[in-house]
């Protein structure tokens, strides 16, 4: 739209109704402030001109023509046309995107602006004269805008987006909503509205032209995942309302339809059949029987129950959770001979029902027959545990009882049975092979075992691999064969100062039998002690008896002990009786009848070890000595071990001699001089040949000879100097042993290797040995040293050193 600054600047006055213009020049107020004028002493109010009226501009976006774009124009009052006036531009891309004419005014924009990137700039003006630089305006500020074109397409969200909608449902449900967004401006025209609608996914799904929710639009029968599971939908959305030359633009919906429980499980077929050993073991796997369902995860959990046949009882079934099929196993055990076959009803159901599909429809029912295969089986006894009475007195060779078996194969094979020894270990009783008959082989006691368990085993007599073993419990009967006794041992005292008739004991009995009607206990004064007694007894009748005084005084002086003789009978059949011994000690007592002294001999023995004490540690004193003395043997024996303990053992040993020399000092160890002067030696050579830790044997086999000695070439010693003669003799008493132990056979031990080693001559550094030195107290020059090279410099330092220098 193109303008001027003056006809902006008239619509705008011409509007607010003010005068355009008093005089030819711009008021000093600015800003539009008005200024008093005075006329016949009255205040006349008048409204001053504005020097810059303009705030903003509009500009169209997307400019496609080759020129500037021009905006408008600016134009100052000191603008009069004198050419002295100048336009100058700042703020948001002046001089860049947007330029003025410095001597008119004029405002273009240089290139093309995009409102989506910048809808608006501000921007500053003034003027300032061209010759002095002043400013003749103050600075304005004013904004462009950008009018919006439709040149942004709707942009969805997503690219692709992806939704689930239940199967089967009804017509209208929601799946997704798609939302878009248009860059254009929303306040300006219908570039920014927008609607949406379905491209692709006709007839199933719609969608909601202004809010973008994708429905479904067909109905429950038509939704089915078990026919089709995903869709694809493409949804469009255009602006300008969805009139012609809107812009599109499009995003793909993914949509899958979700399992519900709408099909119920199917048998793969109607009849099942199935072999087991009647030997099987309960909970021994017998087949599995598998059912199908069209729909998937929780849905197509299923169960299988057994709901009618013969076999109810003695089968079961479960549900693998992980392949979804029912497992058959056996719950009872299974005999051939009384069934050969069973048939069972199983019905298979999901787990999880919908209300909505349930439906006579929902279970599925098939046939299970199992057939038992016959296999060789054991005996069988007639009960699972046997109970054998006798008595404690039966003699050997009484039956006890008789245990029964047979075969239940339909072979009826005959049964041989026997005792399993380990549960009867002491042979106390035995079995006949034929009938079973439990016999007694050895006489039994109740009060040593009340019962015995044993194991008989049954096995067949053609195949006596085939075992089946049974429990027997036997227990012994009771019979009065055993006489009552004290229950314990009394320590009884009477007092010398009591009276007739006092009870000083009450005495108890214990019987090792045990009578069905319980115990009873007679107590009696023996019958020799009856005239002679000072003391009698009384039956309580309860089982306890009273020991009671005869007379009223006692003498410890005259008779410190009295043996009260007293008979013991129980009640039952045939009756036992024993006579026991009381021991009463006659004690001097206080007023109240308590002890005070008694004989020598006290009531109850005195503290001390027992004679089976002192023998233990006895025998533990014997030990620790005898280990002593066999540890200080070994050790002994240890130390006297010879270094070859058979003259035969001889094979590869070392023998080492750790002996080390005195040193300088020490004459007796080695006479250096027998090698100096061999000549001198020469005599002692033929007593000393023979080794002394030796005995030669074969003296007689061997004579003695010696090996011709080698000829100076083949020796190839090296010239001999009269400096050296000394290490001549030495070399030539090496080589002399040397051949003495090549030539001679009967030098043990054979394998043995004798080493002789010799440095030789030549040395430069000759013999370090001090045995040559004339005297160690001479001086020495050792400044020769400093001519070996520099590793002997610092020994020559050392020693050439004079004493005064480590004073």
């Amino acid at each position: 739209m193109r303008t001027t600054l003056q006809a902006v600047l008239w619509l705008c006055l011409g509007l607010c109704g003010d005068a355009l213009f008093l005089d030819g020049r711009r008021t000093e107020s600015g800003g539009g402030e008005g200024s008093d004028t005075e006329i016949s002493g009255e205040k006349l109010l008048r409204r001053s001109r504005r020097g810059w009226m303009w705030n903003q501009f509009f500009l169209q976006e997307e400019y496609t023509g080759s020129d500037y774009q021009y905006i408008g124009k600016l134009q100052s009052d000191q603008d009069r046309g004198s050419g002295l006036v100048k336009y100058i531009l700042s703020g948001d891309g002046a001089g860049t995107i947007f330029v003025i004419d410095e001597n008119n005014g004029d405002l273009h924009a240089t290139r093309r602006l995009d409102r989506e990137e910048k809808s608006f700039y501000i921007l500053r003006a003034t003027v300032v004269n061209k010759r002095t630089g002043v400013k003749l305006e103050p600075e304005t500020e004013f904004t462009i805008k950008l009018h919006d074109i439709n040149d942004n397409e709707p942009q969805f969200e997503r690219e692709v987006y992806v939704g689930s909608v239940p199967e089967r449902s009804d017509i209208g449900t929601s799946v997704i909503q798609v939302t878009a967004t248009d860059a254009d401006d929303s306040m300006y025209g219908n570039s920014a509205k927008l609607v949406y609608s379905i491209s692709q996914g006709h007839p199933y799904f719609s969608v909601d032209p202004n809010t973008g929710v994708i429905r479904t639009a067909l109905g429950p029968g038509d939704m089915d995942r078990e026919q089709r599971e995903h869709y694809q939908v493409v949804i469009e959305a255009k602006d300008m309302a969805g009139q012609r030359g809107g812009l599109t633009g499009s995003t793909v919906v993914n949509i899958s339809l979700t399992d519900v429980n709408d099909n119920p499980p199917r048998f793969t077929q109607s009849i099942y059949q199935f072999r087991v050993l009647e030997s099987s073991k309960s909970g021994t796997p017998v087949g599995r029987i598998r059912a199908t369902d069209r729909d998937t995860g929780k849905n197509a959990e299923m169960y299988f129950t057994i709901v009618s046949g013969d076999g109810m009882d003695m089968f079961d079934i479960s549900t693998d959770k992980e392949t979804q099929e029912g497992v058959i196993t056996v719950s009872k055990p299974l005999d051939f001979e009384k069934k050969p076959s069973y048939s069972v009803e199983i019905q298979v159901q999901n787990t999880q029902l919908d209300p909505r599909f349930m439906s006579a429809g929902s279970k599925d029912m098939a046939t299970v027959r199992i057939g038992v295969e016959d296999v060789d089986e054991p005996p069988l006894f007639d009960k699972a545990s046997y109970l054998m009475e006798v008595k404690e007195d039966a003699a050997v060779g009484v039956a006890v009882g008789s245990v029964s078996a047979m075969d239940p194969d339909g072979a009826r094979n005959m049964v041989r049975y026997s005792i399993d020894r380990r549960t009867d270990m002491d042979r106390l009783f035995n079995i006949h092979s034929g009938n079973g008959s439990v016999f007694l082989l050895r006489s039994l006691d109740r009060e040593e075992s009340a019962w015995h368990n044993i194991s008989v085993i049954a096995s067949e007599l053609n195949n006596p691999r085939q075992t089946s073993h049974v429990p027997v419990y036997i227990r012994l009967l009771d019979i009065n064969d055993n006489a009552p006794t004290f229950a314990t041992v009394y320590e009884t005292y009477v007092c010398e100062r009591t009276k007739a008739g006092q009870r000083i004991q009450t005495v108890s009995a214990v019987d090792a039998d045990e009578p069905s009607s319980g115990h009873k206990f007679f107590f009696s004064l023996a019958t020799e002690g009856v005239q002679l007694s000072n003391f009698t007894v009384r039956d309580n009748g309860d089982n306890t008896a009273g020991i009671l005084t005869r007379r009223a005084s006692y003498s410890r002086l005259h008779q410190s002990i009295y043996l009260v003789p007293v008979v013991i009978t129980d009640g039952d059949y045939p009756m036992q009786s024993s006579t026991g011994t009381l021991t009463v000690r006659v004690c001097t007592c206080d007023r109240e009848g308590n002890m005070e002294v008694c004989n020598a001999e006290a009531l109850s023995s005195s503290p001390g070890l027992s004679t089976g004490a002192l023998i233990a540690i006895l025998l533990c004193v014997i030990i620790l000595l005898m280990i002593v003395v066999l540890f200080t043997a070994l050790k002994r024996q240890r130390k006297q071990e010879p270094l070859i303990i058979s003259k035969e053992d001889v094979r590869d040993n070392v023998v080492s001699y750790n002996d080390e020399g005195g040193g300088e000092e020490d004459t007796q160890a080695f006479d250096i001089g027998a090698l100096r002067h061999p000549d001198t030696a020469a005599v002692l050579e033929e007593s000393t040949k023979q080794r002394r830790d030796i005995i030669p044997s074969d003296t007689l086999l061997y004579p003695p000879h010696r090996c011709p000695a080698p000829a100076a070439s083949s020796l190839m010693m090296p010239p001999v100097t009269m400096a050296s003669r000394e290490n001549g003799d030495v070399r030539e008493f090496i080589n002399q042993r040397v051949l003495e132990n090549d030539c001679n056979p009967t030098a043990p031990p054979y394998d043995s290797l004798a080493t002789y080693a010799y440095e030789g001559v030549g040395s430069v550094a000759e013999s370090l040995s001090s045995l040559g030195s004339a005297s160690s107290e001479a001086e020495q020059d050792y400044h020769y040293l400093s001519d070996w090279g520099p590793r002997f410099r610092k020994l020559a330092d050392l020693y050439g050193a004079e004493d005064s220098d480590f004073s």
